[in-house]
């Protein structure tokens, strides 16, 4: 199969793009059609503080950087729903998620993802930047 034809999917909260999203992204794109399965607000509330821009919002946002060929909602803290439904071939995700609050969703991931062949690529996490520094930064100014 060509890099064209395997389907990439990419979960993201991102309320506030940075770096560290762009290097997901981007490594993401280097294996095929980049897919991303843009949390809900109800999804980020549910292991984090809501987010400062609404779904629509960030979807926009998403839908119009470099590399990105669709997005569609992740509706629920864990991503075996829409794995199921989508079936990529490739599912990126940062090396931050091996700890803290989506642990037991990495292991039920790679569970999921093993049935079909499916493959986790897990590029290391942008270290010294993240949404949740940003907004204490903007909220300490």
């Amino acid at each position: 199969m060509d890099k064209e034809s395997k389907l990439v999917y990419v979960p993201m909260a991102v309320d506030i793009v940075h770096p560290g999203h762009i290097n997901i992204i981007k490594t993401a794109s280097e294996l095929g059609e980049v897919m991303v399965g843009l949390f809900s607000d109800e999804a980020i509330a549910t292991y984090k503080k809501p987010p400062l821009m609404k779904y629509e919002d960030r979807k926009t946002v998403i839908e119009n950087i470099k590399g990105v060929s669709r997005v569609v909602c992740q509706e629920v803290r864990d991503y075996e729903p829409n794995l199921r439904k989508y079936r990529p071939d490739y599912m990126v995700h940062g090396t931050d998620w091996r700890e803290g609050p989506l642990a037991d969703v990495r292991e039920r991931a790679i569970q999921v993802m093993a049935e079909w062949g499916g493959e986790i690529v897990e590029p290391e996490y942008t270290k010294g930047i993240s949404s949740s520094q940003l907004k204490k930064k903007m909220q300490e100014n």
